[in-house]
């Protein structure tokens, strides 16, 4: 087996706040007075139920978010349909999470991740920092171009100063160019549980830097609805931005429909949940509509059971254009060069197979086409280049 570090690929879903190092995220809270826990601490009982109870607290609240505000976002009959399913999705999550030896899993986990990295991010510094160390870290995983997902309009508004987060973002990701050679660009997302004029001022921080912002989209809970938003998204279009949202990861046929119909997305987040549908199958299948599936992340939120049991294998085997990417890295533990190997060994994949995937990555890209072709015949070199057993090295 060739050393997948070294398979040259495109990772199109990995949010740069979910991907920061945990001892520059312990540096940069204790310089603004704040204090981490120790890394991606296991799961303890105590833990998951709090976790359990944080999470039905999250979701009273969208409740009264959806009856207060029916004229947005919310959605509280879709917010009622998932309650009960939350619960057990939560503790699949952390049994996930603790089956693979990762941190702590769950919905509990990742709140609070995000959580203790949206406070601690607060000058210039820190967002550049974090932007060239994961060119760094990305670079080490064969990875030579990454569209990057950051929230710039939430940090924006929260540190007052709308244009501060994505220009420190920009100059980190620019010095990790130069240093590491990894091409970016950075998808500008938003939450769907977050009020729509958030959403146009995303879209207009994506014209300001539409040079180094390639996309636009919805991340976050499905249970809202992407409806609102519609307008937003067709502006996008129209300004020529690409568009893609997070679909068909928590929520079924429905949410992917909403996301590629009305909202207009071009690749679909996620979007495992397509396989309940075969009509939908059939829809994504034809109109060539990459998938961005994350194994390890749907396995440590409880959206998949088990990495056995991930419908990754049943989406390919489907016709589907299915990419590897790594969502949330720090928190599941594996970079993408290690998701490849999770797909390589579970599904029984040889080198032919993973740079197949490799090749759908850097199609479903939004690279520019010289890039893309350079890519190709890097990734066709790697394959044709003898693997260490071939040679009489150790593998």
């Amino acid at each position: 087996m060739r050393d997948l570090t070294t398979l040259p690929k495109a990772h199109l879903h990995v949010h740069l706040e979910s991907a920061v190092r945990w001892p520059t995220l312990t540096e940069i809270a204790a310089a603004h007075g704040l204090d981490v826990p120790t890394p991606n601490p296991p799961a303890q009982p105590a833990q998951q139920a709090q976790g359990a109870q944080h999470a039905r607290g999250v979701r009273e609240t969208r409740e009264a978010q959806g009856a207060r505000g029916a004229k947005g976002a919310q959605d509280v009959q879709g917010a009622q349909d998932v309650q009960g399913a939350r619960g057990a999705q939560e503790a699949r999550g952390v049994r996930g999470a603790q089956e693979a030896g990762l941190g702590l899993g769950g919905f509990a986990g990742f709140f609070a991740l995000n959580t203790l990295v949206r406070d601690a991010l607060r000058a210039p510094d820190d967002f550049r920092r974090i932007a060239y160390e994961y060119c760094e870290d990305e670079a080490a995983q064969g990875t030579r171009y990454a569209e990057v997902s950051f929230t710039a309009a939430a940090h924006g508004e929260r540190l007052g100063d709308p244009d501060m987060p994505i220009t420190a973002v920009l100059d980190g990701l620019a010095a990790g160019r130069e240093a590491f050679g990894l091409e970016t660009r950075l998808i500008l997302d938003h939450s769907r549980r977050r009020p729509v004029d958030r959403a146009w001022s995303t879209l207009r921080l994506a014209e300001r830097y539409r040079d180094r912002v390639v996309a636009v989209g919805l991340a976050g809970d499905e249970a809202f609805p992407g409806d609102p938003f519609t307008g937003v998204f067709e502006a996008a279009r129209d300004a020529g931005l690409h568009v893609v949202h997070h679909a068909g990861e928590a929520e079924g046929p429905a949410s992917i429909r909403q996301a590629i119909g009305p909202g207009r997305s071009e690749r679909i987040g996620h979007g495992i949940r397509v396989l309940d549908d075969p009509e939908l199958v059939a829809e994504v299948r034809d109109r060539g509509l990459p998938l961005e599936v994350c194994p390890s992340s749907n396995v440590v939120l409880g959206f998949a059971p088990s990495a056995a049991e991930h419908p990754f294998a049943r989406l390919r085997d489907a016709g589907l254009a299915v990419t590897v990417n790594t969502d949330i890295p720090a928190m599941t533990g594996r970079p993408l060069a290690a998701e490849y190997a999770l797909v390589r060994d579970t599904f029984g994949d040889d080198d032919t197979a993973c740079a197949a995937l490799a090749r759908v990555s850097v199609d479903a890209s939004f690279a520019p086409s010289a890039l893309k072709a350079r890519l190709r015949t890097e990734i066709d070199a790697w394959l044709t280049t003898p693997a260490p057993a071939e040679t009489g090295r150790p593998a």
